[in-house]
């Protein structure tokens, strides 16, 4: 209430110089802009929203916290209030498509017996409730403090605090059993160090909600392994001793895997083959999450992480399913390239 005030003040609602059509062109752009943000930002992250939900979640609320702080700064810069305005646009753009996307895989989570529509129908009526309480709040707020530039920033900066707090509480409250990189890195650590398997409950606790740049400064010592493996990497990218590497891997440590792990630089990158399932993806990322624990302790990484995986991995793979993980797919983002080998000489080609 308070932003939209703002907004229109700016527009010059209530001004005899301000005209229909100025006020319509301005409000033509910031939605263009809008839209153009949201397709944008669909191109570039839609395939991440799955596999960091409670991450982005948070974002989509501060990004729409952005988008109104925007809107009621725009008055004071009437010469680039079209560009601030826009700016504000683009902002909650990032928030129609985030917040949309993360609520479906929310919702999947919530629907127990799988009743997603029927859980996706209540939680749109609270959201109603919750809305028009906040709205007549919103609309007492802003009469009381209009004319009153001090109070009405006192006011949005405590709510926009409270607000991202509040967000951050309850997306840390979520206990997803669902299996993304961080958390299977989470529960790897703890198999090895223990042969135990971690709770949903458990691992919620430890995961970094906020994005990693944002996180990992709070937290030095955090394990940050999973950051090093590049699911799914194109073969062309790669150097010609880097390809003789490939070719000698698939033909001896990965003769029966659907996939083949590279090291380069502590950086593991993992080939997938065309006909590798989401057991696949699930098993390459766990290999190479091993392989990546072992650099710098062995030479021999390749030998040591394919016998860890043959001792070790239907063993915590029973273990998760037991303690109520979904292990049907590992949640990362969109795998686009994939390769084609078979096992034999060095001479073979891989397409």
């Amino acid at each position: 209430m308070l932003s939209t005030q703002a907004l229109l003040s700016a527009i010059g609602v209530g001004e005899k110089s301000a005209t229909v059509i100025g006020a319509t062109f301005q409000w033509f752009l910031r939605d263009l802009t809008g839209m153009v943000g949201g397709i944008l930002f669909t191109f570039y992250q839609g395939s991440n929203l799955d596999s960091n939900a409670k991450m982005w979640r948070l974002v989509a609320d501060l990004m729409n916290d952005l988008g109104m702080l925007m809107d009621l700064t725009s008055p004071l810069f009437p010469s680039a209030f079209v560009f601030v305005v826009c700016l504000g646009s683009l902002s909650r753009s990032f928030t129609g498509v985030a917040s949309g996307a993360t609520r479906a895989a929310l919702t999947q989570h919530f629907a127990l017996q799988n009743n997603a529509a029927d859980i996706s129908a209540k939680e749109g009526s609270q959201e109603t409730l919750a809305t028009m309480s906040g709205m007549a709040l919103g609309m007492f707020l802003a009469r009381i403090t209009m004319g009153h530039p001090l109070a009405i920033w006192f006011s949005f900066l405590s709510l926009t605090v409270f607000h991202m707090y509040a967000n951050y509480k309850a997306v840390q409250c979520l206990a997803l059993s669902s299996i993304n990189p961080q958390r299977i890195s989470i529960l790897l650590q703890h198999f090895m160090n223990t042969g135990q398997v971690l709770f949903a409950e458990q691992v919620s606790k430890m995961e970094h909600i906020l994005p990693i740049w944002a996180s990992s400064w709070r937290s030095k010592c955090s394990n940050l392994l999973h950051m090093q493996i590049r699911l799914g990497v194109r073969v062309s990218a790669m150097s010609h001793p880097e390809l003789t590497d490939l070719l000698r891997n698939a033909g001896s440590h990965y003769r029966k895997a659907k996939y083949v792990l590279v090291e380069r630089n502590g950086i593991i990158s993992v080939i997938l083959h065309k006909d590798s399932t989401s057991e696949d993806v699930l098993q390459s990322f766990v290999h190479a999450y091993v392989m990546a624990s072992l650099i710098g302790k062995t030479s021999s990484i390749h030998t040591e992480s394919q016998s860890w995986i043959d001792a070790e991995y239907i063993l915590f793979l029973q273990k998760l399913k037991l303690t109520g993980w979904k292990t049907e797919r590992l949640l990362s983002p969109y795998i686009s390239w994939r390769a084609n080998w078979s096992s034999g000489s060095l001479d073979e080609k891989l397409d």
